[in-house]
């Protein structure tokens, strides 16, 4: 079974509070992208950044002062061009930039039905991507882990390439580098 995680495209960072012209850039590729995984039968899971109204007084809050993904706004959603593929699943809501729910979810699967391979792609690089696949690969040793790095973005264009740069030191296959 081969996995593609869809990780935080969601309006407030392609075109809302945090958004990036980086951001804006890789919304077609990753649309293509899901829509390639979807016709060749990879399982599609979507992670959303989820903060409450009291994001300002949380740790996090006070690292980065720009409330962003606060849960049902509009910049909480998932861009309107992958909604379609979002439609009848329940996206992965993860209060911080990792989420373990989705790497023991995944987990759990790959007792039952052998994990072969886990492709991410999405925002931010450097921040959630990267969170995301180290937790993959803890989780889920023995699985390939890889990142699509034309379909991701990161804070700035540096420290997506240092993101990946450390990805790779850590064994996730960093592919399609632009």
């Amino acid at each position: 079974m081969d996995v593609l995680i869809v990780v935080d495209m969601q309006n407030d960072f392609v075109s809302g509070a945090l958004g990036t012209q980086e951001a804006v850039d890789i919304v077609p590729r990753v649309a293509a992208r899901v829509a390639d995984g979807a016709d060749r039968g990879e399982t599609i899971l979507f992670t959303r950044d989820t903060h409450e109204e009291n994001y300002l007084e949380t740790r996090e809050g006070r690292a980065l002062p720009v409330p962003h993904c606060i849960r049902g706004t509009e910049g909480w959603e998932i861009v309107p061009q992958l909604r379609e593929y979002a439609a009848g699943f329940a996206p992965v809501d993860k209060p911080t930039f990792g989420s373990t729910a989705l790497a023991q979810m995944l987990s759990a699967i790959n007792q039952g039905t052998p994990v072969e391979k886990i492709t991410l792609v999405g925002l931010c690089t450097d921040i959630c991507v990267i969170s995301n696949a180290l937790l993959l690969k803890a989780f889920l040793p023995e699985t390939d882990i890889a990142v699509d790095a034309s379909c991701c973005a990161g804070a700035t264009p540096e420290s997506h390439k240092n993101a990946l740069a450390a990805m790779k030191a850590c064994q996730i296959t960093v592919e399609h580098e632009i």
